[in-house]
């Protein structure tokens, strides 16, 4: 079970071997697969082709979209909106309203409906109607501050997961499983992956984090204070900590160097200086 807090974003034809709870909602792509269960204190949606092997348990309303299955129950205490050829095995428990879409999609529908529009020549009630489709089409639902996001055709699993993109872990998080990501890495604070990591671009470690694993990157890799890996390091330059811990070798194509803060703090003191940032910062503290 992924357990987390805030909105959970799961995109197109993903692979999920868990389940997710949250506090927050959930979104759930086109062409998914969830092994486990889904519980939600607030909305779920599910869209089509997605298919559920848990059950969904839902303190909001819920979206099912055409030919989406739940291999188990379906509990919910808000409204139900189901699509067309949707399968739950083990039936469902709805405290609202309860709407079954019709197999023909709303677009037939929409294009009747301007068809008669062209023969009664409305041409205006044409244009309104089209503006506001396209109008819609750019609508945006908010997400919350904090929340999961899976991108398109990633796997997460236990074992072995896949990551076409970026990988930003948050602080004070534990992961469990190897990951191959098409991307950068980034693990906060107080963070533990119980695994290996694989990336092709940068990979940054920040304080405190503990990787059961190695680390393998095409690109640099940053190990930062009281940092503990118990794997190798091999990447195009490394650079790392003084009191960072690394049981295994370090590989670097470009070569390994310790971090030196008060190096940094005086080049990026520099840095701010050159483009007068120091100087629009003091301005800013007399205008405050």
């Amino acid at each position: 079970m992924i357990i987390t807090t805030g909105d959970v974003i799961i995109s197109d034809r993903c692979i999920v071997r868990y389940g997710v709870r949250t506090d927050g909602r959930i979104f759930v792509g086109e062409h998914v697969i969830i092994d486990g269960t889904l519980e939600a204190a607030h909305d779920v949606r599910v869209d089509v082709f997605s298919a559920i092997g848990g059950n969904i348990q839902s303190g909001g309303n819920v979206f099912l979209g055409e030919k989406a299955r739940i291999k188990g129950k379906l509990s919910l205490t808000g409204d139900l909106d189901v699509g067309d050829s949707v399968e739950i095995d083990q039936g469902f428990e709805a405290k609202g309203w309860i709407n079954i879409r019709s197999s023909i999609p709303t677009i037939i529908y929409i294009f009747i409906y301007l068809m008669q529009l062209l023969k009664l020549g409305r041409s205006e009630e044409i244009e309104r109607i089209l503006e506001e489709l396209e109008d819609s089409q750019g609508e945006t639902i908010p997400i919350s501050e904090t929340f999961l996001f899976i991108p398109n055709n990633s796997i997460i699993s236990n074992i072995t997961s896949k990551v076409e993109g970026n990988l930003h872990v948050g602080s004070q998080c534990t992961v469990v499983g190897n990951y191959d990501v098409k991307g950068n890495v980034i693990i906060g604070k107080h963070s533990e992956l119980i695994g290996a990591v694989r990336a092709t671009g940068n990979v940054l470690c920040q304080h405190k984090v503990k990787i059961h694993g190695g680390i393998t990157a095409t690109g640099n890799i940053n190990i930062t204070d009281d940092v503990q890996i118990s794997g190798n390091i091999s990447g195009e330059e490394i650079l790392l900590s003084k009191t960072a811990q690394v049981r295994g070798t370090l590989l670097g194509r470009k070569g390994v160097a310790f971090q030196d803060k008060q190096r940094e703090a005086a080049r990026e003191k520099v840095k701010r200086f050159e483009s007068d940032v120091d100087v629009v910062d003091e301005v800013k503290g007399l205008l405050e």
